[in-house]
């Protein structure tokens, strides 16, 4: 039964190397507890644009492109292998993490951002990256749109991980193509909160039999470092609670196991018995003898989309 630990800490908000450090740390000290897998929420590295929320389209465009310039300048570049602490770390201590970040797509324009979850299994190998298929709202104002190519579930060192993306979750075809692979643990990085999102993290245990762990950050307004522009503006009660946290475990077939741990800062453990699984599926596998496919078909274009090819 792999040990789990779901990361309740803040990063050190829009700064990418004092972030990087401070997840490593907190890897050591979940593995340092027996830890095999640890999870941190959405958009963690360098922290999660709340701004897009504060300022309006309008008067706010001048403050949100001064703020987007910080993100983009802190956001992770895969391309000049922007992971390797963490996949260093991973090997170093054995354990699999799962992690929201910000991804920028130097290969490219160089200048749009995606919201991204990267999978690292134990021996340091990324196993997958997932881009956010659909930015919610606001938050268009600063992500771009993923594709299908990281709807996958992947073997790891604990067991088969898929994730999706805050409100991913609540579109059925896209856990549906997770439940389709023999999906052991899905993994939520978010930044809801609150009994509806639990709602939904159980509605996900039940519907597809499988281990369900969601996770938001836990930031407070004095987490938000006092040179971060407009910081007053956007932050003016230095005692309010940004996000609670609420990181939660259930288990297959619905049934609470660990928290929520509400306005807490630290580390959420549990442990997860991979054999309830297939056991919760007896009753109901959505994707095997209940998926009726003479009546219903998923297609899922895993493609990865570039917006230029070039031939020599």
């Amino acid at each position: 039964m792999p040990k789990i630990a779901v990361i309740q800490e803040p990063p050190v908000y829009l700064n990418l190397s004092q972030s990087m450090d401070r997840a490593v740390d907190l890897i050591a000290n979940a593995a340092g507890k027996g830890c095999e897998l640890i999870v941190f929420p959405e958009a963690w590295l360098p922290g999660y644009p709340s701004f897009v929320w504060r300022l309006t389209p309008g008067s706010g465009m001048g403050k949100t492109d001064e703020l987007y310039a910080r993100l983009l300048a802190n956001s992770v570049d895969r391309s000049k292998d922007g992971l390797r602490p963490l996949q260093e770390a991973a090997k170093e201590h054995g354990v699999v993490i799962v992690l929201g970040y910000q991804e920028v797509d130097g290969s490219g324009s160089s200048s749009t951002i995606f919201n991204s979850c990267a999978i690292i299994d134990a021996d340091g190998r990324l196993a997958n990256n997932h881009r956010k298929l659909m930015p919610t709202n606001a938050e268009r104002m600063v992500w771009g749109f993923g594709d299908g190519s990281g709807l996958n579930v992947v073997d790891t060192a604990v067991g088969r991980i898929g994730t999706l993306i805050c409100w991913e979750n609540y579109m059925p075809l896209a856990r549906y193509a997770l439940y389709a692979q023999n999906i052991e643990i899905h993994v939520a990085p978010t930044w809801d909160s609150g009994a509806m999102w639990q709602a939904t993290m159980q509605h996900i245990a039940r519907e597809g039999g499988c281990w369900v762990i969601g996770c938001a950050t836990s930031l407070q307004a004095s987490d938000i470092p006092d040179d971060l522009p407009h910081r007053d503006e956007l932050f003016p009660n230095k005692d309010e609670w940004v996000n609670p946290g609420d990181a939660v475990v259930y288990k297959p077939f619905g049934g609470i196991v660990a928290g929520p741990m509400h306005q807490e800062k630290g580390l959420l453990i549990a442990e997860l018995d991979l054999a309830a699984v297939q056991a919760s599926r007896r009753k109901f596998d959505v994707s095997g003898h209940y998926a009726r496919p003479d009546v219903f078909k998923l297609h899922v274009n895993r493609t990865a989309m570039r917006p230029v090819d070039f031939t020599n």
